[in-house]
C-alpha cells in the first residue's frame, strides 16, 4: 500500500518531497487548522487521501524526532501547535515580554487612565492639555482600555478604565500593585540623580 501511495504522489506534478514541504510551509504560517480540502484546493492535482497520508507522515516525524512542535487534527482539519510540555515556557515568555509597542503619548494616556480611573475623555484631556482622541482608539484596539460605563452628570460621559491585559501586559495582580506616586518620583529623582 506504501508503494501504492508512493506511485500516486509521483504520478502528480509534485515531487513526495515538494508536498510535504509546501503542507509544513502552510501549516506554519496559518494559524488556524486546514482541512484537506483546502489542501487539495491549493495542490492541484493532489488528491485528500494523498495529502492526508503525506500529514501522516509529518506528524509522525514530529513525534519520531521530539520536536518541541506537534501536527494534530483539530475542528475538521490539521493545525501545528506547541507541544503541551512546554506550554510553561511559553507562558512565562509572554508574561515577561511587553508584546505592545506604545508610543509615549499613548503610555502617557495609559497611564492617566490606570490612575484615574474610571476617566471621561474630557477629563483625560484637560490633564493631558491635548485631544487624545486617536491615542484612546488606539488603546482600545489594542485591548488596553475599555468602556466602563457612562459618567451619570450632564451629558452622560463614556468612562474609560483599564482591562485584564493592561494588568497582565505589565505583570500586576490587581491595580493596588500599581507604584505609588511617592514610589514613581523616587524612581525618577534616582534615574535623574545617575544620569
Amino acid at each position: 500500500m506504501a508503494e501504492e501511495h508512493s506511485l500516486d504522489i509521483q504520478d502528480s506534478e509534485f515531487s513526495p518531497d515538494e508536498i510535504k514541504s509546501i503542507l509544513e510551509a502552510v501549516l506554519f504560517a496559518v494559524s488556524e487548522p486546514i482541512s484537506l480540502k483546502q489542501f487539495s484546493l491549493m495542490l492541484n492535482g493532489v488528491s485528500t487521501r494523498q495529502i492526508h497520508q503525506v500529514l501522516k507522515q509529518l506528524r509522525d516525524e514530529y513525534r519520531n524526532t521530539n520536536r518541541s512542535f506537534e501536527l494534530i487534527e483539530i475542528a475538521n482539519g490539521f493545525q501545528i501547535c506547541t507541544h503541551p510540555k512546554y506550554h510553561g515556557w511559553i507562558e512565562k515568555f509572554y508574561t515577561r515580554q511587553v508584546r505592545v509597542k506604545l508610543s509615549p503619548a499613548a503610555l502617557e494616556t495609559l497611564t492617566i487612565v490606570a490612575y484615574k480611573q474610571p476617566i471621561t475623555r474630557s477629563e483625560m484631556e484637560e490633564i493631558r492639555g491635548v485631544n487624545s482622541d486617536s491615542v484612546l482608539n488606539s488603546l482600545i484596539e489594542k485591548g488596553l482600555v475599555r468602556i466602563a460605563g457612562r459618567n451619570p452628570g450632564p451629558g452622560r460621559s463614556l468612562l474609560f478604565a483599564t482591562t485584564d491585559e493592561f494588568l497582565q501586559l505589565f505583570g500586576f495582580k490587581d491595580l493596588a500593585e500599581l507604584p505609588s506616586m511617592e514610589e514613581i518620583e523616587q524612581i525618577l529623582n534616582q534615574t535623574q540623580r545617575e544620569s
